[in-house]
């Protein structure tokens, strides 16, 4: 296993102008990672060649691997000329990618933020032929690179486990698979436990994270706090200190022989450093104790 961090999980600091991409590197080098998922919130390279140079040389320099690109993408447009639009914006990202020599990507297939109605299955399957199509489209043209893409349990439409599940297997591409987070299928109330275990075969990048949860009935007041699909609430937690069974879904990990990257992301109330420091020493922790 190899623990590594998202610079998503240090967007705190990059959005205050405390830190740059470059010093996030840096930063998971000092801090014992051993890889870097990017997720451009906070700085941009696809219409950056010179920082994406920069980022892929100074990660080389520090011995610290690119996992993963993470972006957001809406298949499910209104028209045919805008799907294809989108495709074509995809498409510019897999090109970055091979610019800095990442074999691994993440997209979405639909907007992330979704009235109630457009979390519906019957939205979901009027809309699942674009989603399939648009992910059909990327994974071909990815596949000249020899980079894989996937699909995460992101998004208040495919996030379900069976629903990426559906998606996957109908859009049938040996290099499609789907980036597995741990805690997201909570944002729509399914128990993580059972969405890990599904989807666990279908894996190639692993994504950790944890939330405190609380009931519908029971708001917990100021914070930094989400609802999920049915009005249940959730908020970051530093990995480990959150409600998320996060040993014995470590442990399903690991007993499952997944041997790849695993990925930090922080997203709670605490200091971004303090947090994301104590999550990747809980992570390795609970991967030997596992």
């Amino acid at each position: 296993m190899k623990a590594g961090l998202s610079t998503y999980s240090l967007l705190q600091a990059i959005r205050a102008g405390e830190m740059t991409v470059l010093d996030v590197i840096d930063w998971i080098a000092d801090n014992g990672g051993e890889h870097m998922e990017i997720v451009p919130y906070g700085f941009t390279l696809v219409d950056n060649p010179e920082l994406a140079d920069a980022v892929r040389d100074k990660a080389k320099e520090r011995g610290i691997e690119l996992s993963n690109y993470s972006m957001p993408a809406n298949f499910v447009q209104e028209t045919e000329e805008a799907f294809e639009a989108e495709v074509e914006r995809v498409k510019q990202h897999v090109d970055l990618l091979h610019r800095m020599r990442i074999k691994h990507m993440r997209h979405d297939v639909t907007a992330f933020t979704l009235p109630k109605e457009q979390m519906t299955i019957e939205w979901f399957e009027a809309n699942l032929h674009l989603m399939v199509e648009g992910s059909r489209r990327i994974a071909d043209y990815a596949a000249q690179f020899g980079i894989t893409t996937t699909l995460e349990n992101h998004g208040f439409s495919a996030q379900a486990s069976d629903r990426v599940q559906r998606i996957l297997l109908s859009v049938n591409r040996p290099n499609f698979k789907t980036t597995l987070d741990v805690g997201n299928f909570l944002c729509v109330d399914e128990n993580p436990l059972v969405g890990v275990k599904k989807n666990l075969p279908y894996a190639s990048l692993v994504h950790v994270k944890d939330f405190y949860v609380r009931p519908f009935y029971e708001h917990p007041g100021e914070g930094d706090w989400f609802l999920t699909a049915n009005d249940n609430y959730l908020r970051g937690a530093i990995l480990g200190q959150g409600d998320l069974p996060m040993r014995e879904i470590i442990k399903l990990i690991k007993q499952s022989g997944y041997d790849g990257y695993i990925t930090l992301e922080f997203e709670g109330m605490e200091d971004c450093r303090v947090g994301s420091s104590i999550g990747l020493k809980n992570l390795k922790r609970f991967w030997d104790e596992a």
